[in-house]
């Protein structure tokens, strides 16, 4: 990896990263499997997905939008409403894999990335084991 860049860069910047929530927001909205995930978001989707883009950007070391426009992300305590185990956690990663695989995120970054994506919806769980 090029220590210089972050991972936002390294990703392909804004519209690699409009383009993987986009399509996993998509995969979410059809997939079978992530119906339990999916009734936790309002309909339509658009505003599921401008702020987890918002997030992910900040997130990633490109522009801190979702700060600058709603403060600090406080992730753990937004999701506190939403009953989240591992099911829903993996639930989550499933379209999250599959938007990675859509758009073709080779490694090294699809494994650094999809490892630290993985970290941070299991840290949202707030149920106990299954």
């Amino acid at each position: 990896m090029d220590s210089q860049k972050s991972m936002y860069e390294l990703l392909g910047g804004e519209p690699v990263l409009r383009a993987l929530v986009k399509r996993f927001y998509e995969v979410m909205d059809t997939l079978p499997e992530a119906q339990g995930i999916r009734q936790m978001h309002p309909t339509p989707l658009t505003s599921s997905e401008e702020k987890l883009f918002m997030f992910l950007s900040g997130w990633l070391g490109g522009p801190s939008l979702f700060v600058e426009k709603f403060g600090h992300p406080r992730m753990r305590a937004r999701h506190m409403p939403f009953k989240i185990s591992k099911s829903e956690r993996d639930q989550w990663m499933l379209c999250m894999v599959q938007a990675f695989d859509d758009l073709k995120i080779q490694d090294p970054i699809r494994s650094d990335l999809l490892y630290s994506l993985l970290n941070l919806a299991d840290h949202m769980r707030n149920q106990p084991e299954d």
